[in-house]
């Protein structure tokens, strides 16, 4: 065989051997990748952590309801597509800058977005029951307001996901002291080098399992078990190489204790209890608003038929005034004065309807609508709110004293909310919920001052571990292992910054403690204050029924003493303008004595809102979370 014939079975030998190591590589990398692969397409996806997230939030805020209200609601933050700020922006063809006006769902989806379908047309239902019909404007009632503010409200809607946040700010506690699955990256080398003229390859690689557990006392156990990818890839799983570690940590002083290893979540709990508070204290808060700003509504616009009625009045009058001129029975100067009345009435009629639509754009923009949108509210409210004090106007008019001496208010015709002044105080300091969260913040800044305190001790830690590798049971017997043990000593030398730490917790203390003061005298404060409205709205309630029934009597006189030539103009403009103050007074002392009450058990804590947002006042058989003395 000649030489050129050695070399070419030579150069093929070779390339035969290059080309089984190059498959062994090859099939060695495929395998690891489709492993990888497998790890990866068996794994969560985004939808999947979202979904989990809102579960275990949802939980969370039911378990904590259940142990502070006594029952269970959970917090819904997943909004409608279909809200009735969207559908009024469409049905009624309102203006909108970009897509954003109508949802995040109508966002168009960017790069690389991790949900295709979320957030989608196919979210949860409004369930409203407001029927939109084409070509005229959303009539509401206060009831619907209510419900509408509760599920439109921008400002609603931060207070629920602040709620949110916390609990899952509780649920990340609560997971550091559970079991914990982790691992190292599995990972394979491949080292080629040439020594003395031949190629020499060698491979490498490590995987790793670990299973941790942090104790409420500050013990940590953490465990692992490591395999050779190597011996699994080439040799078989029969002849695999594990190793086995196991590793404990325990703080004896500083840090030692549940007290002090969990502050973390024993903080997370209570913020979320807080925060529960919180939401509750705020709905009740909102909700006096919403009824205080649709009340103003349905005032101005009872403000804008007196100031038409007065308008036409002053017309009227200014005709009639004419026509006498003509006959030589009234004078230029009554004629002007007529027409002044008729300008002057004019002017406030505009002005009422200016202030009308002002005062409703703002109610829509508070209730969560566009300010642009067509709505109008349901006068029959503030009918049904002089229907409900006609029994204090009644007695307010049978009650007229013509007596010279000087009185106050007294109780013979309270409300049923006019309660002793040290009942009331009582009310609200069992049942404002603020209270309580300052109250708690004492605790709170206590708990700190203890913390700061244990931090500032010698730190001693004892460690262990032990560590196990081979093929075969033999490998976990006790002479086969590797133990270490130590005890590591932190003395306190320099506790500076521990030190400064610990005077600051007693001045956050003594914040604390002054805050909680303030809140209570101020709590004192507005009861107080409340009664006496309480008390100054009915009487208000009863002056201005007086009013308007003398205003009318005085407008009927004056008509028929001018008629009859026996008063002067003048009589006459100052009855109608006498009569228009009246009956816009009596609309505001009426709204004036309502508002008052819901005020009074605001400020008690004694006003509760469900879950439709709807007010469940003091004494009703529905409220069963007020404490009652």
């Amino acid at each position: 065989m000649n030489e050129t014939h050695r070399m070419t079975i030579k150069g093929a030998s070779r390339l035969r051997s290059v080309i089984v190591d190059k498959w062994t590589i090859v099939s060695r990398l495929s395998i690891i990748l489709l492993l990888s692969a497998l790890l990866i397409g068996t794994g969560c996806t985004a939808s999947h952590y979202r979904k989990s997230a809102d579960k275990a939030a949802d939980s969370i805020i039911k378990e904590k309801q259940e142990q502070i209200f006594g029952k269970a609601t959970g917090i819904e933050i997943e909004r409608p597509s279909d809200t009735l700020r969207r559908r009024l922006m469409i049905e009624q063809d309102l203006q909108y800058s970009s897509n954003a006006s109508l949802g995040s769902e109508k966002l168009e989806k960017i790069a690389h977005w991790p949900e295709k379908d979320y957030p989608g047309n196919d979210s949860v239902s409004s369930g409203d029951d407001i029927t939109l019909e084409s070509g005229q404007s959303l009539k509401l009632t206060l009831v619907q307001a209510l419900q509408i503010a509760a599920k439109n409200s921008s400002e609603y809607q931060s207070q629920k996901e602040s709620v949110f946040q916390k609990a899952l700010d509780l649920n990340l506690q609560r997971h550091k002291y559970g079991f914990t699955l982790g691992g190292e990256d599995a990972s394979y080398k491949i080292t080629q080098s040439e020594t003395e003229g031949e190629t020499v390859k060698s491979d490498s690689g490590s995987g790793s399992l670990s299973l941790s557990k942090t104790l409420k006392n500050g013990t940590k156990i953490v465990t692992s078990a490591g395999v050779d990818i190597i011996n699994l890839l080439t040799d078989g799983i029969s002849t695999k190489s594990f190793q086995y570690d196991g590793s404990i940590s325990i703080p004896l002083l500083r840090g030692a204790g549940k007290y002090v290893a969990s502050e973390s979540l024993t903080q997370a709990e209570r913020d979320l209890v807080y925060s529960l508070y919180t939401f509750e204290r705020y709905k009740g808060t909102f909700a006096v608003q919403i009824v205080q700003s649709y009340m103003s509504v349905l005032s101005q616009m009872d403000q804008v038929d007196n100031a038409a009625e007065n308008y036409k009045n002053s017309i009227t009058s200014y005709n009639r005034t004419s026509r006498q001129a003509e006959a030589g029975r009234a004078t230029i100067v009554q004629v002007n004065q007529t027409l002044q009345q008729q300008l002057s009435s004019r002017n406030r009629w505009i002005n009422a309807k200016g202030q009308y639509k002002n005062q409703l754009d703002n109610f829509k923009i508070m209730i969560g609508l566009p300010a642009d949108s067509e709505v109008e509210l349901d006068r029959s409210d503030l009918e049904s709110l002089t229907e409900r004090a006609a029994d204090i106007v009644t007695r307010a008019v049978a009650d007229t004293s013509t007596s010279e001496n000087l009185f106050e208010p007294g109780k013979e015709n309270a409300g049923p909310l006019e309660m002793d002044e040290e009942q009331a105080i009582t009310l609200a300091f069992d049942n404002r919920l603020d209270l309580k969260v300052q109250e708690g913040k004492v605790y709170d800044a206590q708990r700190a001052v203890v913390i700061r305190a244990d931090a500032l001790g010698a730190e001693l830690t004892l460690l262990g571990s032990a560590k196990f590798t081979g093929d075969d049971e033999e490998a976990f017997e006790k002479d086969s292992g590797i133990y270490t043990g130590l005890l590591t000593l932190d003395l306190p030398f320099d506790r500076t910054s521990e030190r400064n730490a610990y005077r600051n917790a007693y001045i956050s203390l003594e914040k604390a403690v002054r805050e909680f003061q303030t809140m209570e005298d101020n709590i004192k404060l507005s009861i107080r204050q409340t009664l006496r409205t309480m008390a100054e709205a009915r009487e208000g309630l009863r002056i201005q029924t007086l009013a308007v029934n003398s205003a009318e009597t005085g407008l009927a006189s004056a008509n028929m003493f001018f008629e009859a030539g026996r008063s002067e103009l003048r009589d006459l403009l100052e009855a109608q303008s006498s009569l228009l103050t009246a009956r816009n007074s009596l609309t505001s002392a009426v709204i004036n004595y309502r508002m008052a009450e819901l005020q009074f058990q605001r400020d008690a804590g004694i006003l509760k809102i469900d879950d439709e947002g709807l007010l469940v006042e003091y004494g009703s058989e529905e409220d069963n979370n007020v404490k009652q003395q």
